[in-house]
């Protein structure tokens, strides 16, 4: 078996320290057209809320034609 030691070898502790890394942090570009996040939400809430209302009004119609053709057949 072999024993591992914890102290560092010689080659550890006489390597020449490497040198640092350097990141440049650039500026993201900015979105060409000019729409933002909450932009696009307010759109996506309109466009729900006119669907909602759509089959609403859809559901009125549907359930007012079924009440007229069952008061004919009666």
């Amino acid at each position: 078996m072999a024993t591992f030691s914890h102290q560092p070898s010689a080659m550890t502790v006489f390597q020449t320290p490497k040198p640092p890394i350097i990141v440049k942090l650039i500026e993201p570009p900015s979105d060409p057209t000019g729409i933002g996040l909450a932009h696009v939400i307010v759109q996506a809430m309109g466009f729900t809320a006119v669907v909602t209302l759509l089959a609403v009004a859809l559901g009125a119609v549907l359930a007012a034609v079924m009440y007229w053709v069952r008061s004919r057949s009666a």
